[in-house]
């Protein structure tokens, strides 16, 4: 199997060669890792500062791979599993191994060239052999929506004999001005999409993979029913789950993303902006009220400065969706032992919270019935008192630049409300001078000079400088809905 992936980082002020960094991968040193019945390399035939281009070759020893029970059923003979063409093209093997490979680069992390990561960036994808089960017209449907250049060519069966018609492979290439990290999931869904077959049992953890790759994407896709199904191996109960989840997790988001086309998306933008505000901060006992899927806290565990991260949310369902998401049982001890889940409502004092260094409230307060705002004011300012609070909300000012959000409509069916600008100042100065703290605001995203930024930032400061237990009365957390 064998697919490159190439860039001249085109007007980017940066070397080609830097693709390396976002790959973390050097190109002077080709790297190789085992894999389920063979191996993954990568190396680059080029790395100028023209042009680099990274090339994935994946070696696959059939025997090996059927004896480890993860070959392909055999379609008519016994001998089908270890006679056929399925180790040399590119499949749910190629997908597993780019995940192995370039994990962190899929993340969207690079600390060496993190503006690179965050841009869109000109890339060239070519797949010589790709199983196509719907031919070159699918995957010009699976890719085009996505920003992609689609050049799909059928590999003929013998170009000695055009009698014989084509193979249901095609050759493929992708040409387009994408994230690095977008580009990656788009491989990692769509390579086992397309051959519509996977080398392995598909259960409800793919959920969580499909989830997690399509975040930002699917949701909107035109054919997210088919990607959906196909990607798990046609049990609808999985799929339906899966529609669900993406449903949830990207209902904001996509309708944000959609303002500008081939722009980052607006959810990394805040993820970015929060953690970095909680690095300003020099925060090291941090709680995100309102967790979710768990986004957020997956960023913020990768600061080795943080020693206490706590996770909250009224729902038990996203807890444990948040933990399949940061796969919880599979972390080191060490991470685990600085990560807390607690069912928690914003609105109802929870003593296990107080006295943090900073609490997070992302995206939740336009969630909360606008008669239940001075509670969370009083649970989270009074009761829990942290040292610094940083919270974000959309501003509704915004909205008329997102083509896709029709007019007089929220972000989200969920929220009760979205402020404007001047309303969310009042109120947060309100809460501000009620509590004893002061308060900031910053833009986050692209500010329009009439309509501001696409989301708004308040940071609270404690006035006494540092958080401490409240002398109010605390509960336990409640069920009750945010």
């Amino acid at each position: 199997m064998f697919l490159t992936l190439g860039t001249d980082l085109a007007g980017l002020d940066a070397p080609a060669s830097d693709f390396g960094f976002l790959l973390h991968k050097n190109p002077a040193r080709p790297q190789a890792i085992g894999i389920t019945g063979g191996s993954a390399h990568v190396f680059y035939p080029e790395a100028t500062d023209e042009r680099c281009t990274a090339a994935v070759l994946l070696e696959i020893d059939p025997i090996g791979l059927v004896r480890s029970g993860r070959g392909k059923a055999a379609e008519g003979f016994t001998l089908g599993q270890y006679v056929n063409d399925r180790p040399y093209a590119a499949s749910s093997l190629l997908a597993v191994a780019l995940g192995k490979l370039f994990r962190t680069a899929m993340n969207g992390r690079c600390d060496a060239r993190p503006e690179l990561a965050a841009r869109p960036l000109p890339l060239e994808i070519h797949v010589p052999a790709l199983p196509c089960n719907g031919g070159a017209e699918l995957a010009e449907r699976f890719f085009a929506p996505l920003g992609w250049t689609v050049d799909a060519r059928p590999v003929p069966l013998d170009p000695e004999i055009p009698a014989w018609g084509d193979s249901r492979y095609v050759d493929l290439r992708l040409t387009g001005v994408l994230r690095l990290a977008d580009a990656l999931n788009h491989l990692y869904v769509m390579l086992p999409v397309l051959d519509d077959a996977k080398h392995y049992w598909v259960g409800s953890d793919e959920v969580d993979k499909l989830v997690k790759a399509g975040e930002g994407w699917l949701a909107a896709h035109p054919e997210k029913d088919l990607i959906s199904r196909r990607y798990l191996a046609h049990r609808r109960y999985l799929a339906d789950a899966a529609l669900e989840r993406l449903a949830e997790v990207d209902g904001q988001e996509l309708a944000e993303e959609s303002a500008e086309e081939g722009s980052v998306s607006l959810a990394v933008e805040r993820r970015t902006a929060v953690a970095g505000v909680l690095r300003e901060l020099g925060a090291r006992r941090i709680a995100d009220l309102g967790c979710g899927e768990g986004a957020l806290v997956g960023e913020l565990l990768k600061d080795p400065m943080i020693g206490e991260l706590i996770a909250t949310d009224v729902s038990a369902r996203a807890l444990i969706s948040a933990k399949r998401r940061l796969r919880y049982d599979d972390l080191p001890d060490r991470q685990r032992d600085r990560l807390r889940f607690l069912q928690s409502s914003v609105t109802y004092s929870d003593e296990r919270l107080a006295g943090l260094d900073a609490v997070v409230l992302m995206e939740v307060v336009e969630h909360v019935d606008p008669p239940r705002l001075p509670a969370l004011a009083k649970s989270v300012f009074q009761a829990a008192r942290p040292a610094a609070v940083v919270m974000t909300t959309p501003n509704s000012e915004y909205n008329v630049l997102f083509p896709s959000l029709p007019a007089g409509k929220f972000r989200h069916p969920d929220h009760r409300f979205e402020w404007t600008r001047a309303e969310f100042e009042d109120w947060a100065r309100g809460v501000a001078s009620s509590y004893g703290y002061v308060v900031e605001f910053r833009p986050v995203g692209a500010v329009d000079p009439v309509h501001g930024a696409p989301t708004q930032l308040a940071l609270f400061r404690s006035e006494s400088g540092s958080g401490s237990e409240s002398d109010s009365g605390s509960g336990s957390g409640s069920e009750e809905a945010r």
